[in-house]
């Protein structure tokens, strides 16, 4: 009854079936990873960011080679601003608006120094391509804390004198006349004293899983769909031939005079009719 599976049709679609399966198993892996992933983001969110601030002496290592599990951790340090080495980070976008980060050199007390991002700022509307107001910041020792964040990479752009293309931080050392740590830098939490007007905020992180994993589930279940489907037709395709063969037997049987016998499988809805039905048909239509 299913020998036509073996035709080079059906085996055709077979092999279309897998395919198409492979690739929604493949997808719906690549949901179920960037589902682990945003996790463990969560989960390093959770942990850190609201956590007590860890004094620089304690945690310094970080800042040339930062541990995935300390990003977001809040390191407390001591020293003063470099205003000279201040520069703006171009194409920073914070809910939905363009516009800037603003990153300090922050020499410790220690003779250590890091860069400190202290916060956002808008596009300018007075020179293009500028802030309009870079908020100084405190002048003097300084208490910061601070949340730990891994340096970018470099990007193929270029930016103007006082601007930064990434938080790129090796190539930010090479601007400035003494060394800074070059793994990490530290995203503002607040400062002691503080002043006024300050750059905006960065908001905390957002801790929703999204939808990866009912994208997974879905891609998973449309795998499997086709498979139901490709069942589903094999099936109607078998019916469909053994009515095709039943019709045929009877055909035989009236033929050589007999009785046909009676049916096993249930006639197809879509049956084409015989050429005794059509003629009858026609007679019904015409009221004979």
């Amino acid at each position: 009854m299913y020998r036509f599976l073996f035709s080079s049709k059906w085996l055709g679609y077979f092999v279309l079936a897998v395919i198409f399966a492979t690739a929604c198993v493949f997808l719906g892996r690549w949901q179920m990873d960037r589902r682990a992933e945003t996790l463990a983001e969560i989960n390093r969110v959770v942990s850190n960011y609201s956590a007590n601030p860890i004094p620089y002496t304690e945690i310094k290592d970080q800042f040339d080679a930062l541990d995935p599990e300390r990003e977001w951790s809040q390191v407390q340090l001591r020293g003063s601003y470099d205003l000279e080495g201040q520069r703006v980070v171009r194409n920073r976008p914070l809910n939905g608006q363009p516009g800037y980060d603003v990153v300090v050199p922050f020499r410790l007390t220690t003779g250590e120094a890091v860069v400190i991002d202290r916060g956002w700022l808008p596009i300018g509307n007075n020179t293009p391509g500028r802030p309009d107001v870079i908020p100084a910041p405190p002048a003097g020792v300084v208490t910061v804390v601070a949340r730990l964040k891994p340096a970018e990479p470099k990007l193929d752009r270029g930016a103007v004198d006082g601007q930064l293309a990434s938080i790129d931080l090796a190539s930010f050392a090479s601007e400035l006349p003494y060394p800074i740590a070059t793994g990490a830098y530290g995203q503002l939490a607040s400062e002691d004293p503080a002043v006024q007007p300050m750059p905006t905020p960065f908001p905390k992180p957002a801790t929703e899983e999204g939808t990866h994993l009912s994208y997974s589930l879905q891609w998973f279940a449309f795998g499997v769909l086709m498979f139901i489907g490709f069942g589903y037709a094999a099936r109607q395709q078998a019916r469909n031939a053994a009515i095709d063969a039943e019709d045929e037997e009877d055909e035989q049987i009236l033929a050589a005079g007999g009785t046909p016998k009676k049916r096993t499988t249930v006639p197809r809805k879509n049956k084409r009719p015989t050429a005794e039905e059509e003629e009858d048909a026609i007679l019904d239509a015409q009221g004979y």
